[in-house]
């Protein structure tokens, strides 16, 4: 929701605080979220950036799910909403954690999982025996730069460092879809 500290939603609060959905919005954690790219004065600091974000995806209506989920039903038909925080291959944070966010949840039932670094679902999500039918991802912002032009190509550096970058995928009969996101960080090309 933020590149760096939690004041930088300040302008956007009242637009996204617009955003309506009948069975509730529902956010995950970022890599960009925790504060970890800023020289913080003191650890305090640090935690006190990451509770105001907290606070204020509450205060615009969200469902901040840090491995937790939910069911979302109508009549007699229901789906597992399930939310891990960020989870990142390399030196990205591994917060994410399926099995105390599944608490609850049957393996038979229908899952959705938010996860905001599709390098989990390759590297964890596809292969966990609780079978994920969509997952919904972002983070890689399509590097900020690609060529798309649907039915021929697309294509973006981005695709080197990640399989699943941006759109649809299935593996093992289950879903990912990386939505590239909006705005930008450093340089507005795209």
């Amino acid at each position: 929701m933020v590149n760096n500290k939690a004041e930088e939603m300040n302008l956007w609060k009242e637009l996204f605080a617009t955003l309506g959905a009948p069975d509730g919005k529902f956010s995950v954690l970022g890599n960009h979220d925790y504060g970890d790219y800023v020289d913080w004065d003191t650890p305090e600091a640090k935690a006190e950036n990451l509770q105001q974000l907290i606070n204020l995806q509450k205060e615009i209506g969200f469902d901040l799910l840090l491995n937790e989920s939910r069911y979302l039903q109508k009549g007699n038909d229901r789906l597992a909403l399930i939310g891990v925080e960020n989870w990142g291959r390399g030196g990205f944070k591994k917060a994410g954690d399926l099995k105390k966010a599944t608490e609850g949840i049957s393996k038979d039932d229908f899952k959705i999982l938010l996860s905001h670094d599709p390098s989990h679902w390759e590297d964890v999500v596809i292969n966990d025996d609780y079978h994920y039918h969509l997952t919904l991802s972002g983070h890689t912002h399509g590097m900020q730069f690609g060529i798309e032009i649907p039915g021929w190509i697309k294509w973006s550096p981005v695709k080197w460092r990640y399989k699943y970058w941006a759109g649809i995928y299935s593996e093992l009969g289950q879903f990912i879809n990386v939505n590239r996101g909006f705005g930008f960080w450093a340089t507005p090309v795209g």
